[in-house]
């Protein structure tokens, strides 16, 4: 319960306001009338703006000083009676039965003699107060206004006498929200803003010009409007310009006003972890963390994408799903940290699947933002059977001969092994030999599938023995002991291939023979036969005798790698059907002409390379003006290819505001140069004769006469 007397509370603190009130106005009063006596209405509108704020925060601070403490205080110090105990007129949630009494006891003694807290009236102090104030307001009163005389006499002898000219300058720069740059000023006309600020000129002429405006040197014109003495403007600064300043119609003729556009960059992305773009998953692992660090020139958006793609598959069934994350970067709007934990299982990551992340990220660019996006990073798990371990090493021991050896490794091998042979024993040698015949087999096979051969077969036509899988190969191609069809059974025509498919197998791939011409195969299949040899000759234990064929197999297996491939589509024509209810009829509705589509290439008139040779040919002429409308139009279009836009523009007004100079039109020569497209390749024109060839050439003349 809050028994507080809120009447009596009121009271003090109005007296208090008022007292600080009348020691304030009388002052506020002297010290605007001052300030307009020395600085005119302006000044005296911001003194008596300052000084009525500081009033009142000083009428509101000591407002807040009398609170409910301070109430208790003065009760207890100005009524005895209230036994120092009125601080039991605060609120309180859970008094006691003892604490209530009192307080009722308090309660009746107020109500039947209200206390009086307000503070008493200090005359003294406010009459001296007041008398102080006002002896500086009849000061000020009497204090003699500044003479405006001198300066408009001064301005006056200047309109009189001298020149138009610039004597104030002040340029308003308000770049766009999206930096979070404050507006500022400039006192010079060449000036550097973000790109899309907006620019405000506030201007001042010596003698007020009839009409002003700001010259664009790229064809553009702002005019100035008039305010008093000031001249204002306003411009979007869109793209880099050059600007003079025309009053009256008249321009300097010194160098222009150079406006600096500052595009706006895209962001830079840092990649902080993992340290290599591919990385390999270890044995267990549940997460994976990467990082990113994200800069911008102004400021990042508030959020980041994080792209998941997740491959899982091999092969042709390869399936791919992607997710894309949101991520609130740590540290400043301009350069930010973006991290995030991967949850392997949650993803369905298994062995043999690629994890690639690509973080993107926006800048704040309005309308539309710049988006940069990282390198991507790959987490591979290979697959189980992928690993060279375990129980597994002998069988990866065994199938390394067939990716790793080939015929020139097989001869340097086998040459070696005949250097070594003193040195080694029959056994040993013998075995190493069989090993180079067993690398010279799987090659064999592996070159026999481009012939469409299985992987065991032999090449006909060649004696062949009892292979390692116990199948015995004859000469004539007899395979008694694949249970071949003995009867042939009567079928249609083309279908010689679907009988061996039914009654026997086939020992060739058709699929794998269409890769090779005719030729090429031919070429193939010697190159095995000579391996044949070679393998017979390594399995006996005789590398010199294997050494010559598989030389001569490794000259047609070159033969064949620089053979050209032929494949050929499996595909029927596919006609539109004819009309039938047209055909011989001789009607030729809906029929137009299809003349030739090529034409004669045009020069374009206004091109740069013509311009170009046109400033050439007018070396000594005045500058054509003409030809001036023809370059600022071909610039216009170019421009964005140039590096510095402005240079152009520069040489452009220098020469046309001086078209008898020789080095400005040179100057603007070499600015149009870079430009240019190189010329096609030609050839090029024969060197002219010197006086000996000359005479060369007119003896052969006078000889032929004769």
């Amino acid at each position: 319960m809050n028994a507080l007397p809120r009447r009596i509370w009121l009271a003090a603190r109005r007296r208090d306001a008022a007292i600080t009130l009348a020691f304030g106005l009388p002052w506020l009063a002297a010290i605007t009338l001052l300030a307009a006596r020395l600085g005119g209405s302006r000044a005296a509108g911001l003194a008596l703006a300052t000084l009525a704020l500081l009033s009142g925060a000083l009428v509101i601070a000591r407002w807040r000083r009398r609170d409910a403490r301070w109430l208790v205080r003065a009760l207890d110090a100005a009524r005895p009676d209230l036994d120092d105990s009125a601080d039991l007129l605060l609120p309180d949630a859970a008094p006691s039965a003892l604490q209530r009494l009192q307080r009722q006891r308090l309660l009746d003694r107020l109500q039947a003699r209200p206390a009086d807290l307000r503070a008493p009236w200090p005359a003294g102090a406010l009459a001296c107060s007041f008398a102080l104030a006002a002896g500086c307001a009849l000061a000020a009163g009497f204090w003699p206004a500044p003479s405006a005389a001198p300066e408009q006499v001064a301005r006056t002898a200047v309109v009189d006498t001298g020149p138009l000219r610039l004597i104030d300058t002040t340029v308003e720069i308000t770049p766009p929200p999206y930096t979070g740059l404050p507006p500022t000023t400039s006192a010079t006309l060449s000036l550097r803003a973000p790109q899309d600020s907006r620019l405000r000129w506030r201007l001042r002429f010596s003698s007020p010009p009839r009409e002003a405006a700001l010259l664009l040197l790229d064809g553009r014109r702002v005019t100035l409007t008039q305010e008093g003495d000031l001249w204002l403007a306003e411009l979007g600064l869109d793209r880099s310009v050059l600007y003079r300043i025309e009053a009256d119609g008249v321009a300097p003729g010194d160098a222009p006003a150079r406006l600096d556009a500052i595009a706006d960059q895209p962001p830079q992305i840092r990649v902080l972890a993992p340290e290599h773009g591919l990385s390999q998953a270890a044995p267990g692992q549940k997460r994976w963390s990467v990082a990113f660090e994200a800069s911008d020139d102004h400021a990042l958006a508030g959020f980041a994408s994080l792209r998941i793609t997740h491959a899982q598959g091999s092969g042709e069934n390869i399936g791919v799903s992607e997710r894309t994350l949101r991520l609130r970067g740590e540290g400043e709007p301009a350069r930010r940290r973006y991290a995030h934990a991967l949850d392997l299982a949650g993803l369905g990551y298994a062995p043999g699947d690629d994890l690639i992340v690509q973080l993107a990220v926006r800048d704040t660019r309005a309308p539309v933002p710049q988006e940069t996006r990282s390198a991507s990073l790959i987490l591979r798990w290979a697959n189980a059977g992928d690993a060279g371990s375990g129980d597994l090493e002998a069988a990866v021991q065994r199938v390394l001969p067939a990716y790793f050896r080939s015929q020139r490794q097989i001869i340097l091998d086998a040459e070696a092994l005949l250097r070594e042979k003193p040195a080694l024993e029959a056994g040993a040698f013998a075995r190493r030999a069989d090993a180079l015949g067993v690398d010279q087999r799987i090659l064999r096979l592996r070159y026999g599938q481009f012939l469409g051969e299985e992987s065991e077969g032999a090449p006909g036509g060649l004696a062949t023995g009892p292979s390692e899988d116990g199948d015995d190969h004859d000469d004539a191609g007899g395979h008694d002991d694949h249970d071949h069809a003995r009867e042939a059974h009567p079928e249609s025509f083309g279908q010689d291939m679907d009988l061996i498919a039914s009654f026997g197998h086939s020992h060739d791939i058709p699929e794998a023979a269409t890769l090779l011409d005719a030729r090429t195969r031919e070429v193939l299949r010697k190159a095995l036969g000579q391996m044949w040899q070679s393998e017979l000759g390594l399995r006996q234990a005789q590398p010199q005798a294997a050494l010559p064929h598989a030389y001569r197999a490794l000259d047609l297996i070159k033969e064949v790698q620089q053979a050209d491939r032929i494949y050929l589509p499996r595909l029927g024509t596919d006609l539109p059907p004819i009309d039938e209810a047209r055909r011989l009829g001789g009607t030729r509705d809906g029929l137009a002409s299809r003349p030739d589509p090529l034409r004669p290439a045009q020069l374009e008139p206004d091109d740069l390379p013509a311009l170009w040779r046109a400033l050439g040919d007018m070396d000594t002429a005045p500058l054509d003006p003409t030809l001036l409308q023809r370059l600022r139009a071909a610039l216009a279009a170019q421009s964005g290819r140039a590096a510095d836009p402005l240079v152009l523009q520069e040489a452009l007004d220098a020469a046309a505001r001086q078209p008898d100079c020789r080095d400005c039109r040179h100057a603007l020569r070499a600015a149009l140069w870079p430009l240019l497209d190189a010329p096609p390749a030609a050839v090029s024109r024969r060197p002219a004769h010197d006086a000996a060839g000359a005479r060369y050439l007119d003896a052969l003349r006078t000889g032929e006469t004769e």
